[in-house]
């Protein structure tokens, strides 16, 4: 398994009432084919990587690098490319777009990145029939409960073929058996393309990824990598 996502003494400061250091020089390689848990209590950064990793935010020293290509936070126009191409992100809270069906709300992303309608509303279909919900494809996210709005998600962030899937506390807001049910369905997508990275405060999935990153004090510190 291959670097693909590669950072190199990142950094990441806010400046508010004081400045604060949230990630202090961080140097880490993320290797596809794998899951990642990042865990530390709120505050810690979790995050705040996540957003950089989504290319959402920059950070204020250091660089990342996806396969072997530094990212250049100038060029917004690529980077929204890279984003739209290879990075898929759920949201703990679903982030879906009320006014549009499940169907729609998933072919919409394809859309945007430059994909035709036809083939985009046939790869949606094959999305929700995935997370077994295909005969939902009609209803809108108030229709939906918790559990099938994450499953959404998941379909919506995959439509892409995304090489990287960034998640955020995505099973936070459900219910323990519910939360089984979208992690499975999220471990499920990791191939010898992808890799996954999610921030949880919950133990029990962190232990299940392949590398369970805490972030202490600003830096990344591995518990349980299992090459």
């Amino acid at each position: 398994m291959s670097n693909f996502v590669k950072l190199t003494n990142v950094s990441k400061t806010f400046e508010e009432q004081k400045k604060v250091n949230v990630l202090k020089k961080i140097s880490y390689n993320f290797k596809k084919g794998k899951i990642y848990s990042l865990m530390g209590p709120s505050g810690s950064g979790k995050s705040t990587l996540l957003n950089l990793l989504s290319l959402i935010d920059r950070p204020n020293s250091g660089s990342i690098s996806f396969d072997n290509e530094m990212i250049n936070y100038n060029d917004m126009s690529k980077n929204d490319l890279i984003r739209a191409n290879k990075i898929g992100i759920i949201y703990q809270q679903d982030n879906l777009l009320p006014d549009f069906t499940a169907l729609e709300n998933i072919y919409l992303a394809s859309l945007a990145a430059g994909k035709s309608k036809k083939l985009s509303i046939i790869k949606a279909k094959n999305l929700l029939r995935k997370v077994g919900l295909l005969s939902r494809s009609n209803h809108y996210p108030a229709q939906l409960s918790g559990g099938e709005k994450q499953r959404v998600s998941i379909a919506r962030a995959l439509i892409n073929d995304p090489q990287i899937i960034l998640a955020d506390e995505p099973t936070g807001s459900l219910d323990l058996e519910t939360a089984k049910e979208i992690f499975n369905i999220l471990k499920k997508q990791i191939n010898s393309n992808r890799l996954i990275i999610f921030a949880t405060h919950n133990r029990f999935f962190a232990n299940k990824s392949d590398c369970l990153l805490e972030i202490v004090d600003g830096n990344i510190k591995s518990t349980n990598d299992r090459v």
